[in-house]
């Protein structure tokens, strides 16, 4: 009785070429970043998929637009800074979020999506199919793009 329990209610595991691929359009004008990093990894990740497997990457792709027009809750926008190294000693800076998101909008919300994601080549691999632009235009207009919408 119980082999045939297991038999019929078996966990579909995902082979990479069986992989169905979406794409995702996400407007980030006035979203929260860390929302919108959380809502994107996930997408990224397949785990909005029944199907989801977690050794291979079956999670769709997504383009964020509005980069620069995304926002911190709180006092985060003044306290928040990014540190970078340059390998020589004495070589840190740390670098204030206002002055990151009006240089490199991109950069912020890739950077905060990335941390969501595994450390190792699988997420590597997932963060590929982000695509982060600073204004409302991108060249990925022919793309067949569903809106994703996230609560702010």
């Amino acid at each position: 009785m119980a082999k045939l329990l297991t038999e019929c209610m078996k966990t579909p595991q995902v082979k990479p070429q069986d992989v169905e691929r979406r794409w995702f359009l996400v407007d980030a004008d006035g979203l929260v970043l860390g929302r919108v990093a959380a809502a994107v990894a996930q997408i990224l990740r397949g785990k909005h998929k029944a199907a989801f497997t977690p050794s291979v990457d079956c999670g769709d792709g997504v383009i964020i637009v509005n980069a620069e027009k995304i926002r911190l809750t709180g006092k985060k926008a003044e306290q928040k800074t990014y540190f970078r190294h340059s390998g020589y000693i004495g070589g840190g800076k740390l670098i204030p979020f206002g002055r990151m998101i009006e240089k490199r909008p991109e950069w912020v919300v890739k950077r905060a999506v990335r941390g969501m994601l595994p450390k190792n080549t699988l997420g590597r691999q997932m963060v590929k199919k982000l695509r982060v632009y600073a204004g409302p235009e991108h060249p990925h207009r022919g793309l067949a793009t569903e809106p994703l919408s996230i609560n702010a």
